[in-house]
């Protein structure tokens, strides 16, 4: 008999989101940034190098590793295109609107001929717990074990407990997502942290490739 495929969960890192926040099955917990970009080519020889300085320094001041990457996809203009349906439905004037639809025509057909992408720049921001290891624990379990009772690394924690860690996790990834926000903007970039609909907005654009995005990210428009 053929093998069942395995679900698609089994191969995703992500345990669940929550508070604006990606809780990893391992416990870790990421917060998705999206910044601003700068057009560098534009700059004088001075102020790409006052950039670089900058750059150079923010990640100095750093004593936690960053994720950046960028994201291209298809460009949707689905909406843009209905409005000037819409604008067209409404005027009045044969000779604008006739303009209207033609300028639509064009636009559709340039982008059936030629894809145009959008580029979207994103920093993950990462807080790892500490974790006690499997064999750290077996080793404190031994030793434990010999007084009877368990390691306080080990112990089972209630749903209280978790939550109020969990809360002190999220606390220290915030001062985090702050503290690179406010490097970023020295150096001229805007960065917003994604909501939860919109990280699963980006995680679905990310595990479908040949689709073009849904909607544009509404935090788009804030950076």
């Amino acid at each position: 008999m053929p093998k069942e495929a395995l679900p698609t969960q089994q191969f995703i890192e992500i345990e669940a989101i929550q508070n604006d926040a990606v809780i990893l099955k391992n416990g870790g917990l990421r917060k998705i940034l999206m910044v601003s970009g700068v057009n560098f080519d534009l700059k004088s020889e001075e102020e790409q190098q006052l950039i670089i300085y900058a750059y150079q320094g923010f990640l100095n001041s750093l004593n936690f590793s960053l994720q950046q990457f960028i994201h291209s996809r298809k460009l949707n203009i689905e909406n843009y295109l209905n409005k000037l349906e819409q604008v067209q439905n409404k005027e009045t004037n044969e000779l604008l609107k006739n303009q209207i639809g033609e300028y639509r025509e064009f636009i559709k057909s340039l982008i059936s001929e030629n894809a145009i992408m959008n580029k979207t720049f994103f920093v993950v921001v990462p807080y790892d717990p500490i974790q006690i290891s499997e064999a750290a624990a077996g080793a404190a379990q031994k030793i434990f074990g010999l007084l009877k009772k368990k390691p306080p690394a080990i112990l089972e924690q209630s749903e209280p407990e978790k939550q109020k860690q969990l809360e002190h996790n999220l606390d220290q990834l915030n001062q985090r997502v702050d503290l690179i926000i406010s490097g970023l903007t020295q150096i001229g970039l805007r960065a917003a942290p994604l909501n939860r609909e919109e990280i699963i907005e980006l995680f679905y654009n990310l595990y479908n490739p040949e689709a073009i995005e849904k909607k544009e990210l509404e935090i788009a428009k804030q950076t």
